[in-house]
């Protein structure tokens, strides 16, 4: 750990950055930086080996090509990828009517298409690689409770440390809710999908063999994704009511109900562990900087799950915003303004096409298969076996692995964040 720098007239810990949420996506960010020589603060509030850590759970996360060059240029990879499972081949379908689309990984010259983790495994390397960071001071488990936004620096108060923290530039990675982002007055467009995701690892008489499952009902898109040891992760999205009822089943209850819904394609379904339920809503930053302040991850956009897409957004997010800050040092040196207003306009220019193209997707996808109007449906079950039957089309969504428009980040190409 750092020693703690304090200036003795503001009675403040001085740091260059100070990251809000200590997530996947916010401690990504840290270890990323660790490079650069920059003093970095990193406040979270829920400890990570703590029960109630919502970031590493048994949550199933999909992580792009591009997500596992940027693990491997971070030293991470290695840890990761025993307990990671590869995405070979994904089948698409259309619940009840004659629509679906299949993807190869083969055909297109790639190992895989993304590897699925649980949140937990990915938790696990990241904190084990940052209690090491000389750079880095801790604030976990720590709360912050008032930003205050300068001309020159951040001040932020934390609970239970009373020692005011004051950095050149904060990084908001405290989710869709951010507290930093409302402090620095950035509004956020908030659309509720009326949906809710149950999440669960279930095993079938047929193990999982690398393909994922994406199915579209009229109550919303349901994925099964393959898991390292044979069994399955499970997002099932119902209707709010339906899914309470549904929580409230026995194991038996919930694996016939959960057959019905899915059918057979993976054989009986025979076990099920704990079921977890997260309402699901899209969010949206109008911007992604204020003055002395970045969005990252949920707190800049949080997605519906379908296609995968939220995390892997993110870390570009992290990315991005790590190998800019580096390239204003090597130029600067070590007293350069990593917070002025043309370094933060550069983040968000860089982040634009991405960003903007990846969130419409998503929020595309489920509005289409969502729609039951007369003749939707017959339309998009044309669609899906046009694009089963298209090459090129298949070829372009295998790349969405990487990012969707924009230059990838340095991180993204498995190279280190300095240039």
């Amino acid at each position: 750990m750092t020693n703690v720098v304090v200036n003795a007239e503001t009675n403040a810990e001085l740091v260059d950055v100070a990251i809000v949420g200590g997530g996947l996506v916010g401690a990504s960010l840290a270890l990323a930086l660790a490079p650069t020589g920059l003093r970095t603060a990193l406040i979270e509030g829920v400890a990570p080996d703590a029960t109630a850590q919502p970031s590493f759970d048994d949550r199933t996360t999909a992580l792009g090509n591009g997500t596992r060059r940027t693990f491997e240029a971070l030293g991470l990879w290695s840890q990761i990828a025993t307990q990671a499972a590869a995405i070979r081949r994904i089948h698409v379908s259309d619940a009840g009517r004659f629509g679906f689309a299949r993807l190869d990984a083969a055909e297109h010259g790639i190992e895989a298409f993304g590897y699925v983790v649980t949140n937990r495994v990915l938790g696990a390397a990241l904190q084990s690689r940052l209690r090491g960071l000389p750079d880095l001071r801790w604030r976990v488990p720590a709360r912050c409770t008032a930003v205050s936004i300068g001309e020159q620096t951040v001040e932020l108060q934390t609970e239970p440390e009373s020692l005011p923290l004051r950095a050149r530039l904060v990084i908001a990675a405290d989710g869709a809710n951010s507290r930093v982002r409302e402090a620095a007055g950035l509004g956020a467009d908030i659309e509720d999908y009326a949906q809710v995701a149950l999440v669960a690892h279930v095993r079938a008489a047929r193990a999982a063999d690398g393909t994922a499952f994406e199915r579209f009902t009229p109550n919303g898109p349901f994925a099964v994704l393959p898991l390292h040891d044979g069994a399955y992760g499970v997002v099932w999205t119902l209707a709010p009511a339906e899914a309470e009822r549904v929580l409230q089943y026995t194991d038996a209850e919930y694996l016939a109900a959960l057959q019905q819904a899915f059918g057979w394609r993976i054989g009986r379904l025979q076990t099920v562990g704990r079921r977890t339920a997260y309402p699901l809503r899209l969010s949206r930053a109008q911007t992604l900087v204020g003055r002395r302040v970045a969005l990252i991850g949920n707190a800049a956009q949080g997605l519906h799950p379908v296609a995968g897409q939220g995390f892997n957004l993110g870390l570009r997010d992290a990315a991005t915003l790590a190998e800019l800050l580096a390239e204003v040092v090597t130029r600067q040196g070590a007293g350069a303004d990593i917070g002025a207003p043309s370094v933060l306009e550069e983040f968000a220019s860089r982040r634009h096409a991405d960003r903007d193209g990846v969130t419409r997707f998503t929020d595309g996808l489920v509005k289409l298969f969502g729609d039951q109007r007369a003749g939707v449906p017959l339309l998009r079950d044309l669609g899906l076996l046009l694009f089963d039957l298209s090459p090129t089309a298949k070829q372009a969504m295998s790349r969405l692995s990487w990012g969707f428009a924009g230059r990838t980040p340095r991180l993204g190409r498995g190279l280190g964040v300095m240039p």
